[in-house]
């Protein structure tokens, strides 16, 4: 089969694609014949080692995949050949085939299909864990996207709608803000060419908003924790534009709370809670009241590409992979 193989850290271009041995379920295991594979930023960190979840070269690159069962091996009884299921393992997904613990699949989230389901828990879970969970998202409340327009950024617009507040998604391009208000934007923020701290404060009436949801880092966080109200609640995601330095006076001044959201860690730190808020998204997917948008489908020979479109911030929405 075919693969997007990792032989040496470094950025995407160094990857190849490479004729691999066909997986053979051991005990346990399924193989999962791939449909789609998410794309996703930690694909970014982990080819050149900086990622908290590592991996040894030579690896297949890619981690949730959703696709239907090939083949099963010895005690494995709750899928058989023929289902439709969604899992991941952290490496191996960009491939036409995956070998993967039967404990690490579910069935295809219903209401979604493959591209839409593989990336679910990601972008969804992220948003959903850290909006109700860890931000205490209030209906009314004031919410502010940064990265609006990436996968990560439109499931927390979605989700900020869905639980009654009030959206401003900010992003660095007219194209960006356009699709987040055809994805329920109430407001749009240019970070890129407004002040975002004005112009929050702007749309608030002065008041600041209620909850950062920040996606991005970087020269942003500041602006954006300026912004905030007293006793808000900033929600640290991801730092796809570097990783800030935060003047902790802010904190102080604002009354605030600076709040680290790790879905990942969740997971086994605490996994009730994850249950549990697996069940309610794929109750609200299967409800069609989330939705996620696929906006390019990449092939095993477009991978690195794709990831260079990921570096240089060029996506809109959702990417997948279809081997």
């Amino acid at each position: 089969m075919r693969a997007v193989v990792c032989r040496e850290f470094g950025p995407p271009e160094k990857l190849s694609v490479e004729t691999v041995d066909d997986p053979v379920p051991g005990e346990g295991e399924v193989v999962v014949d791939v449909r789609a594979a998410a794309l996703t930023f930690p694909d970014t960190l982990i080819i050149e080692d900086r990622y908290q979840f590592k991996a040894t070269p030579p690896f297949v690159l890619g981690n949730e995949v959703a696709g239907v069962v090939g083949a099963v091996g010895a005690g494995v009884d709750a899928f058989a050949v023929g289902d439709a299921v969604i899992g991941g393992r952290g490496t191996g997904g960009f491939a036409e085939r995956i070998a993967l613990p039967a404990a690490a699949l579910r069935p295809l989230t219903p209401g979604l299909d493959f591209a839409e389901a593989t990336g679910f828990g990601y972008a969804y879970g992220t948003g959903y864990y850290g909006l109700r969970y860890c931000g205490d998202l209030k209906p009314g409340e004031t919410l502010l996207v940064l990265g609006a327009a990436g996968a990560v950024g439109l499931a927390a617009v979605e989700l900020g709608r869905l639980l009654g507040a009030r959206v401003i998604a900010a992003a660095g391009s007219p194209e960006k803000l356009e699709l987040c208000r055809q994805r329920g934007a109430d407001a749009v923020i240019d970070y890129d060419r407004e002040d975002l701290k004005v112009r929050a404060r702007e749309l608030t009436g002065g008041a600041g908003v209620d909850v950062v949801y920040d996606a991005i880092g970087g020269g942003y966080a500041e602006a954006a924790l300026r912004s905030i109200a007293w006793r808000g609640r900033f929600l640290v995601i991801g730092f796809t534009a570097g990783i800030p330095r935060m003047p902790l006076n802010l904190a102080l001044l604002k009354g605030c709370s600076i709040v680290g959201v790790f879905w990942g860690a969740a997971r086994q730190r605490e996994p009730e809670l994850f249950r549990k808020m697996t069940d309610e998204l794929e109750a609200c997917a299967a409800a069609g009241r989330l939705r996620p948008l696929v906006s390019r489908r990449y092939r095993l020979d477009e991978v690195p590409q794709a990831l260079r479109d990921m570096l240089e911030r060029r996506m809109l929405g959702k990417a997948v992979v279809e081997p």
